[in-house]
């Protein structure tokens, strides 16, 4: 098994080099010189309960989340703790997930109700907790996320425990929390690479462990101040990933979980120790709450590249960035999104509206993840949307999905990412990744080249977005996808234009160095209505046109989303049961144009499809 996990938390030490950020960190004897006294000091003081209260009392919407969340407390009182499940024989974190939800539900009502029977049944969550026979660190996004949630135990109700139960959640911190931790910042054998790695689980496994380091300070100085030294060198190193513009390369799932930490970490140090070492000011950082929002189309679905769903991005963080950055827009956006969550009252910010959303650019080009959207209009559910990625297909959690999109228009999703298949398939992040259809060129709505048995792109190319545009009637994004293709083309482009509002083009420009087989893909949930020179697709009492531009006379075959004849068939798949494909085959080619139009249907008729140009005169 620590094969496996060690597969996943390595994958992204490759990529494209991040931009210099350096701040100064202290060293280990002033790290912990502005402690703040007393409890709590993670990620709240004093004052910010009181505060809750009054703003659950003022603000409907407050009211509204904190009654919800009083709710879930009181039905936690008559359920049974958690319990030491690891059910794929691997990972613990569905429990640790759960002991996080509950203590922070617990322990806000606590802190505004001054009810003891909420704070008690946080101790009993944690006591049996503290009872397993570890935290299961060879999977450590399971220790570190039940170290969070016995930090905040520890810190948010250090007033209602007896020195007793401060004692058995001070121990399992300790045992089972910050020493396999510092095995790991110490280098011992075994131990694992989190700390190294600049992707989810450097920025979780940190965020954690440091949480619970803070939350003991006072008491264990000399591992407290070892532990955040650690833990603040590594952190620079997923920090710079957000450079230039706030883009996060795992997709927008995983910036979910990546920022939710790293906020955490931010936000706690800030709190216990009254800064964050100039951490918060990376590059890009402020930017990255854009990311969500650019990401999700009118439908309220995202762009789920990478290993992620399409549901949308519930995240307390955007409140953060909200205020570290004064930027509204994010707390509008947290507000429309919100589960609620418990940080989503101690960070409740009620600036933003629509209109502040509207007044975004329509488009954005993200370097370094390389993803561009389009859309014409905000705020409008019947708007024509596009998201398109070239990227890198070393990242953590990539699939080979270069060249891919997703469309909407009309309020219906027609162009969909199948999203992750199952994480215990064998080898999932290992020697067999690239034979699951989900993970494959084929299983996106991209281009395959003379289909086999192999992998049906570079596994470990890079590329980008080399021309953008944002403009009035036209905005456009050009990718050199040549890189993905290199074993059967010697170049390969793809442009994606918004066009006067009114339709979608996805165009593709390819050079083979000898004939060969040419096929793109399109996957969709819709019903599909071949029709000469293209498809009638319908969904949801909507209609798209689909037709095809160049090459003349080509036709649509209509395909279920399953492997093709050449490709690999591994058992335990994802059947993909509801979706087809657009297919479109060029057989025994050595040069062509693929055009495809999308048209919304309004009324009877579709728009005139726009003129085919070259990419070069986009």
């Amino acid at each position: 098994m620590m094969t496996t996990v060690l597969a996943l938390v390595v994958t992204a030490l490759g990529g494209a080099p991040a931009p210099a950020f350096d701040p100064a960190l202290p060293a280990r004897k002033d790290v912990l010189a502005t402690l703040q006294a007393g409890h709590p000091r993670l990620l709240a003081g004093a004052d910010t309960f009181p505060a809750i209260a009054r703003l659950a009392r003022d603000d409907p919407l407050a009211g509204a989340w904190y009654a919800a969340i009083r709710k879930e407390a009181e039905a936690l009182l008559a359920k049974e703790p958690s319990r030491y499940e690891i059910p794929d024989g691997l990972r613990l974190l569905a429990t640790s997930r759960r002991v996080v939800d509950r203590v922070y539900t617990l322990a806000l009502a606590y802190r505004i109700e001054k009810d003891a029977r909420y704070a008690q049944r946080a101790f009993k969550e944690l006591a049996a907790a503290a009872a397993f026979p570890d935290w299961n660190p060879r999977h450590f996004l399971d220790t570190a996320e039940m170290t969070h949630a016995f930090a905040i135990g520890y810190d948010w109700m250090y007033d209602a425990l007896t020195g007793e139960q401060r004692g058995v959640i001070r121990g399992a911190i300790v045992e089972k929390g910050l020493t396999p931790a510092l095995a790991v910042y110490r280098r011992e054998p075994r131990a694992g690479g989190w700390h190294r790695v600049r992707h989810n689980w450097n920025q979780v496994c940190n965020g954690g462990i440091a949480a619970g380091a803070l939350a003991l300070a006072d008491e264990i100085p000399d591992t407290a101040a070892e532990i955040i030294e650690h833990a603040l060198a590594s952190f620079v190193l997923p920090s710079r990933e957000f450079a230039p513009d706030g883009a996060w390369a795992e997709g927008p799932g995983y910036w979910r979980y990546a920022t939710q930490y790293h906020v955490l970490f931010l936000a706690a140090l800030t709190s216990a120790l009254g800064t964050d070492f100039g951490l918060s000011d990376a590059p890009g950082l402020a930017e990255t709450g854009t990311f969500p929002l650019y990401m999700t189309g009118p439908s309220g679905q995202t762009f789920n590249f990478a290993d992620a769903g399409a549901g949308a991005i519930r995240a307390p963080q955007m409140f953060w960035f909200a205020r570290r950055f004064q930027a509204p827009v994010y707390a509008w956006y947290a507000r429309e999104h919100a589960r609620p969550e418990v940080l989503d009252l101690v960070w409740f910010d009620a600036r933003g509206d629509a209109a502040s959303a509207a007044a975004l650019p329509p488009a954005r080009h993200y370097r370094n993840a390389e993803v561009a959207t389009l859309r014409s209009a905000w705020n409008d559910p019947n708007a024509l949307f596009v998201a398109f990625k070239a990227g890198d297909n070393k990242a953590n959690h990539s699939n080979l999905d270069i060249g891919t999109f997703v469309l909407e228009a009309l309020g219906q999703r027609w162009a969909i990412d199948l999203g992750a298949d199952d994480y215990n398939l064998p080898a999932y992040f290992g020697a067999q990744r690239w034979t699951y259809y989900r993970l494959r060129a084929e299983g996106h709505n991209t281009l395959v080249i003379n289909p086999g048995r192999k992998p049906d792109q570079d596994p470990r190319a890079a590329t980008a977005i080399t021309r953008f545009a944002a403009a009035p009637g036209r905005s456009f994004a050009i990718a050199d996808l040549t890189a993905a293709y290199k074993e059967w083309a010697t170049s390969v482009a793809r442009g994606v234009a918004l066009v006067e509002n009114r339709a979608v083009i996805v165009q593709d420009e390819i050079e083979l160095p000898a004939p060969g087989d040419i096929r793109w893909f399109m996957h969709t949930r819709a019903e599909i209505a071949p029709a000469p020179g293209g498809a009638t697709l319908s969904l949801g009492g909507a209609a798209l046109a689909v037709k095809i531009l160049e090459p003349a006379g080509a036709a649509f075959t209509v395909m279920d989303a399953v492997p093709l004849p050449e490709s690999p068939k591994p058992e335990r798949q994802n059947e993909n049961k509801g979706v087809r494909k657009l297919a479109l085959t060029l057989p025994g080619a050595a040069r062509g144009r693929i055009a495809v139009a999308f048209i919304p249907l309004r009324g009877d008729k579709a728009a005139p499809p726009p003129p085919v140009t070259p990419l070069s005169a986009w």
